[in-house]
């Protein structure tokens, strides 16, 4: 599948189409809309470390980070947590397939848990409030209203693991509800809020990316109404459906990138990044209102694409007559997407 990986000599960020094998990841080169046949490079996994979360940069919380035997790190950022822990779980298993009692003792411990001794929960929350290495406190939409200095479920759950407190997402997620039950946090959102009122304890606090969290002792929520929020801050306060790494064609040149795809509902927009900036800002996208989606067949090019093409296309007509060329990595992937996207239109 795609990810993006960040070059050795100039450290920016290329989109890769990635082959993990019993030993190495591949990765390749897409130009023109199409895998070249001869990988650009691969990570031999024997001997290799993995870190997942990777929190080394701020703004990229979706890494993963591979060191091999010969101590080259290698970062490879995911389109959503879910993406980034399946490739984590898959990468750890292809390191540690030759060795069975490792295998045992990663099972053991992801479902075991244990406060750490000497570790108190105020001592996390201190380590939490720090500057420079703390949860990183963010502006957040939820429901029209906007929220200062909160935190997601997913990010605490990713501190908490690459801070030691935990070593699986089970584990924090107990760390997590300890601290929220301590009246150390709180809910804020609608989300959170109601899962709070869950019988079930290990459902009380969210591991996801949608809940929203603070301090307890952080100043009240400052919010705006509906009314007041920018119609382009009201598109993209729908609830995620579906994200993805997809490659999709130019409208002026024709040409084909890779681009992260957002679904969102209520209200339905599809927005597309450019995984390459770090501003985290949408370079495009549309209501899904009256849009009509398909897939297209694989033998031989439609009218209106352009290039030698890899297969797995589909097409939204806009009700405003505009068509988007956009390729998946499979055919089930195609499906997936377009079943996601139907029921909006």
């Amino acid at each position: 599948g795609f990810l993006f990986l960040q070059g050795h000599v100039v450290r920016n960020w290329k989109v890769r189409w990635f082959v993990l094998l019993q030993d190495k990841l591949l990765y390749y080169k897409i130009e023109g809309g199409k895998k070249e046949p001869s990988p650009k490079g691969r990570i031999l996994l024997d001997g290799c470390t993995i870190t997942c979360p990777c929190l080394e940069y701020e703004n990229r919380p979706l890494l993963i980070k591979l060191k091999t035997k010969t101590n080259t790190d290698y970062f490879l950022e995911c389109c959503s947590r879910e993406e980034r822990d399946s490739w984590a779980l898959d990468i750890t298993g292809a390191i540690h397939a030759g060795h069975p009692v490792q295998v045992q003792e990663l099972h053991r411990m992801k479902n075991s848990f244990k406060l750490l001794e000497n570790i108190s929960l105020h001592n996390i929350v201190e380590r939490m409030y720090d500057s420079s290495t703390g949860i990183k406190l963010t502006r957040n939409l939820d429901q029209g209203n906007r929220y200062k200095e909160t935190f997601t479920g997913s990010a605490l759950v990713d501190w908490l693991i690459s801070n030691s407190f935990a070593v699986s997402r089970f584990e924090a997620v107990t760390l997590a509800s300890m601290l929220m039950d301590e009246n150390f946090l709180r809910p804020v959102g609608v989300r959170s809020t109601e899962a709070t009122r869950s019988s079930d304890p290990s459902e009380k606090f969210l591991d996801d990316s949608t809940a929203l969290y603070m301090f307890a002792e952080s100043s009240k929520k400052n919010t705006s109404s509906k009314e007041e929020v920018h119609f382009n801050i009201s598109e993209l306060s729908g609830t995620i459906v579906k994200q993805g790494f997809l490659v999709k064609q130019g409208h002026k040149r024709k040409n084909w990138k890779v681009r992260k795809f957002v679904l969102r509902a209520d209200p339905a927009f599809l927005h597309y990044y450019d995984p390459t900036k770090e501003d985290n800002k949408p370079v495009g996208g549309f209501s899904l209102r009256g849009c009509l989606v398909s897939a297209l067949e694989d033998n031989g090019v439609p009218a209106g694409v352009k290039g030698n093409v890899q297969g797995n296309l589909f097409k939204i007509i806009t009700k405003n007559d505009i068509h988007y060329y956009i390729q998946a990595s499979s055919k089930a992937e195609r499906v997936q997407w377009i079943e996601a996207i139907k029921p909006l239109t």
